[in-house]
C-alpha cells in the first residue's frame, strides 16, 4: 500500500519539532554541568524553563571567557589578547617631547606609557604635549606617529 504524498508531509511537518528535542535538552543539561546543583537553584536558574535555559546555554557558548595573560613568558607585560582587535590610538604626549633618543619613554594623556623599541627614527622637532597616533603594525608590534616628525618610529608598551 503507498502512502500518498500529502500524509507523508504531514507526518513530517508533525515529526520535526521531535527532532530538535534531544539537543534542546542537551543543551540544557550543558549550563547544569558548569554549575553545582546549589549554584543551579541559588541562581534561580531551576525555575527557568527549558527553552530559557537553552537559550542562556547558547548565548554562553556564543561568547565564551576570554583568559589574557599579564606577563608573555619573557616576562613583559601583555596589553592585549592575542586574537583582540587593536585600535589606533589618538592622544598627546604629557609633557616635553625632545625627539628619539633610542630608547625613549612617553606618557601619554590617557594615562598609558610607552617607550621606543627600535633605534631607527625620523628627525624631529621638540614639542610641548605634541599629538601622537599609535597604529599596530605586523606582529603585534606598533608605530608611534608624533606630529613635527618626518616619520614613525617603533614603540612597546610598558604600562
Amino acid at each position: 500500500m503507498k502512502t500518498p504524498p500529502a500524509i507523508l508531509a504531514l507526518a513530517c511537518l508533525l515529526a520535526l519539532p521531535l527532532a530538535g528535542a534531544p539537543a534542546h535538552a542537551q543543551q540544557a543539561d550543558g549550563l547544569r554541568q558548569r554549575m553545582s546543583a546549589a549554584d543551579f537553584k541559588a541562581a534561580g536558574l531551576d525555575r527557568q524553563t527549558p527553552e530559557e535555559l537553552a537559550h542562556l546555554d547558547a548565548w554562553l557558548d556564543a561568547h565564551p571567557v576570554v583568559k589574557t595573560r599579564m606577563v608573555s613568558s619573557s616576562g613583559k607585560p601583555v596589553f592585549y589578547a592575542d586574537d583582540a582587535k587593536r585600535e589606533k590610538i589618538d592622544t598627546r604626549i604629557k609633557g616635553h617631547f625632545g625627539g628619539w633618543s633610542g630608547q625613549s619613554e612617553f606618557t601619554l594623556d590617557n594615562g598609558q606609557v610607552w617607550k621606543q623599541s627600535s633605534s631607527d627614527a625620523p628627525q624631529c622637532m621638540s614639542a610641548e604635549n605634541p599629538k601622537v597616533k599609535l597604529k599596530p603594525s605586523l606582529f603585534g608590534a606598533w608605530l608611534m606617529y608624533v606630529d613635527g616628525c618626518n616619520g614613525d618610529a617603533h614603540v612597546e608598551r610598558v604600562r
